[in-house]
């Protein structure tokens, strides 16, 4: 099998570890493959894929879409080396209010799995770092929410001693008590 998968401290989030195979020429690997994902508990259709670069320092999220829009991701760090964050927002669910936090990077070549119901959001810990990930459900604008990045509800340690470079909507947005739990899956 091409893959290993990890399931986290929160079990729907899985740790994707690509067979890379390799030599002076380069590498080549696969980066998803229905079947194996399938049988391991990701049997998602993937519909939408996305590439992001960001400069050194940047923090993005703690971002999500309210249903029905929501969207499962299957994020790879193609180039640099980030801190990728999950946080559990699923109203009933056991873990609501934790997070997984993993390194991802060019070098490791790891993806994670977030579930819908998660919001998500990384830290940039190169020089640049570029993102691909697959989502499931298309970008709705209408349905973009996030949660305020340093909530201390959630208390996520991005592992970093600089001050983060945030959008301005980043800035700004509201705290985890206050999301509208109507909206989640």
């Amino acid at each position: 099998m091409p893959f290993e998968f990890e399931r986290q401290k929160i079990k729907d989030v899985i740790l994707v570890k690509p067979k890379v195979f390799g030599d002076n020429r380069g590498f080549f690997m696969e980066s998803y493959k229905k079947s194996d994902f399938v049988k391991n508990g990701i049997d998602v259709e993937f519909n939408q894929d996305n590439h992001s670069k960001s400069s050194a320092h940047v923090l993005r999220g703690l971002h999500y879409q309210a249903k029905p829009h929501g969207q499962a991701k299957l994020v790879r760090c193609s180039r640099g080396r980030i801190y990728d964050v999950a946080v559990d927002i699923r109203p009933n669910s056991p873990t609501r209010g934790q997070y997984v936090k993993v390194e991802l990077s060019e070098d490791n070549k790891h993806m994670l799995f977030i579930p819908e119901g998660f919001a998500h959001g990384f830290v940039v810990l190169s020089d640049e770092a570029e993102l691909l990930y697959k989502a499931s459900g298309e970008y709705a604008p209408q349905a973009d929410r996030g949660i305020l990045w340093c909530d201390k509800d959630i208390n996520v340690d991005w592992g970093i001693d600089f001050e983060p470079i945030l959008s301005d909507k980043d800035k700004v947005q509201p705290k985890f008590r206050d999301i509208n739990n109507e909206e989640l899956i």
